[in-house]
């Protein structure tokens, strides 16, 4: 979908841009929006921030986190902002400038990671995940008919891009932490740790490249059919701390081998995967092994790491989550699902509702493919943008 279809004409708008991916991406949303005739601002709250903005019109704001719902309201004010874009909803100086937003009638676009990744980026009207405004009756979806012919966005791995952006972003922050002495980040702010995390995230790639050697034609053959599988999160995920009641990974590990362990199945086993992004910084195999002992399911659990996720996904029984995006990777293979935490695709016919995770084990609802296929066609229309963070073409606007 193109920029004047989702957002209408944007010429002689004011245009505001706050906190965006770490990189160039709003640089070139920047010059997207210039040259469609719009006026942009973009307000920084980190060295970080100003070191990647080269709009001519870039406001630092280093007063406190108290005084941002005032200044941003006044902003609003004085300079006429017709459209704000940012990326993510729960970050504290976005929910505060999202909320205000609402109240003044500003039209307002959140970015996220793309919900059907790789090769698409989300971009929805005030908010994403739990908050969008996506329907979450089915009935929609079985009356929907899409416009747009079907298509599939491809995309290269953009890891290291991004870790080259991080890197210089959490060490420009850190060192010029003295410009913007009141900022608060929404995750870990220290260079020196994101170093030391991102050594070991490389170091236990290679290393987990020898010792999963193997494990997906295990999970092809023998285990086919015969595991649940559970997708970890990131430990610092805003969408398991503000959209369930999940406080910490480790809490969500024992509920699910707690459950297991009295009402699984005793064929069945199950199987943890280590969310990516958390390789260098997490490591929960011993954790889940100490559990298991507790529990008297030591020869009934696996963790894993950098097994092929579509490998583990298509072979898997049923998939427990929280409110992870694999769970539509999990619908595109028809794989029954049971979301623990609040997700836009949380929706009868597509997931296993109101049961409970005890009941789940036993009893599962099959996908609907026609109401997968409608809900897809609608996320793709209405929610999702082709493009990248991370590579060098950036954006698309169908």
């Amino acid at each position: 979908m193109r920029l004047e279809d989702r957002i209408g004409n944007i010429k002689g708008k004011n245009i505001l841009l706050l906190q965006g991916p770490m990189g160039d991406f709003f640089n070139k949303l920047d010059n997207i929006c210039t040259k469609k005739g719009a006026l942009v601002m973009r307000i920084g709250f980190n060295a970080g921030d100003a070191y990647f903005s080269k709009t001519k019109s870039y406001f630092p704001y280093k007063s406190t986190p108290k005084q941002w719902p005032k200044f941003i309201k006044k902003f609003y004010e004085v300079n006429n902002i017709d459209i704000v874009f940012l990326f993510g909803d729960c970050r504290f100086y976005h929910k505060k400038a999202i909320e205000i937003a609402k109240g003044m009638g500003i039209d307002l676009y959140v970015f996220e990671e793309g919900y059907l990744r790789p090769g698409f980026i989300t971009m929805e009207y005030y908010g994403v995940n739990h908050h969008s405004r996506m329907p979450r009756i089915r009935e929609f979806y079985d009356e929907y008919e899409s416009k747009i012919e079907p298509f599939t966005a491809k995309s290269n791995s953009t890891y290291g891009v991004m870790a080259w952006w991080a890197s210089q972003y959490y060490l420009i922050s850190n060192i010029f932490y003295f410009l913007y002495p009141n900022y608060i980040h929404h995750r870990d702010f220290s260079s020196i740790k994101e170093g030391f995390y991102g050594i070991c995230n490389l170091f236990r790639k290679i290393k987990y490249k020898f010792s999963e050697k193997g494990l997906n034609d295990k999970f092809e053959g023998e285990l086919s059919g015969k595991y649940y599988f559970v997708p970890i999160q990131t430990h610092d995920d805003f969408q398991v701390r503000t959209h369930s009641r999940f406080k910490t990974m480790e809490s969500f590990i024992e509920y699910i081998i707690a459950s297991f362990s009295r009402y699984a199945p005793k064929d069945t086993i199950l199987v943890f995967k280590h969310h990516p992004m958390d390789r260098g910084k997490k490591n929960y195999s011993s954790y889940i092994k100490y559990l298991s002992k507790i529990y008297k399911i030591e020869n009934r659990t696996m963790a894993i790491f950098d097994v092929h996720l579509p490998t583990v996904i298509k072979n898997s029984k049923a998939v427990v989550l929280i409110n992870s995006t694999v769970g539509l990777n999990a619908l595109h293979y028809s794989k029954p699902i049971i979301c623990l935490g609040k997700s836009m695709y949380d929706i009868d016919g597509l997931t296993t509702k109101d049961i409970g995770l005890d009941n789940f084990w036993n009893i599962q609802k099959p996908v609907d493919k026609q109401l997968y296929s409608k809900f897809r066609s609608y996320l793709i229309d209405h929610t999702q943008v082709i493009g990248s963070y991370y590579l060098r073409d950036g954006i698309e606007f169908r």
